[in-house]
């Protein structure tokens, strides 16, 4: 894929709030992901081109995990500075970022999958670049006009 390097990532602060996802990096600075977050039952491919960000909290959204895939800007000391991991994959390659969420590379593409039966907590996936933010959350199951009010 390129010559850097993967960084593991380190537990971060996150708030979910109204219109959003915050995630305070280790060095004090805040990142915001527009969101709300789109639904879409376990696995997402990102649009093609996109800076995917795959965020793993805890239950409650208090605290996550925050990897970049496929990044190939940030320099490993800066992501180490943050606590944010970094994973390259070539294409058709697939790694775990966390137990039970992985990522494969699908061309200019990632494809992110969740098995809610062994990660026990929340699953975002955010794909943006200058033009456009894509947030998403990854759930068993979409709850519909129909079931909602069972």
């Amino acid at each position: 894929m390129s010559t850097r390097s993967d960084v593991a990532p380190s537990t971060l602060e996150v708030d979910l709030v109204d219109g959003g996802v915050v995630v305070r990096y280790l060095d004090g600075r805040e990142v915001f992901y527009h969101g709300p977050p789109e639904p879409v039952e376990g696995e997402l491919t990102t649009p093609p081109g996109k800076e995917v960000h795959v965020l793993v909290t805890d239950p409650d959204g208090i605290d996550g995990v925050l990897t970049y895939v496929n990044d190939l800007k940030t320099d490993a000391s800066i992501l180490e500075s943050t606590g944010v991991g970094r994973v390259g994959l070539d294409d058709g390659e697939r790694a775990e970022l966390f137990p039970g969420v992985t990522a494969e590379a699908a061309g200019h593409s990632v494809t992110v999958s969740a098995d809610h039966s062994v990660v026990d907590g929340r699953v975002f996936v955010f794909a943006e670049d200058q033009l456009s933010e894509h947030a998403y959350e990854l759930v068993e199951s979409v709850a519909t006009e129909d079931t909602a009010d069972e």
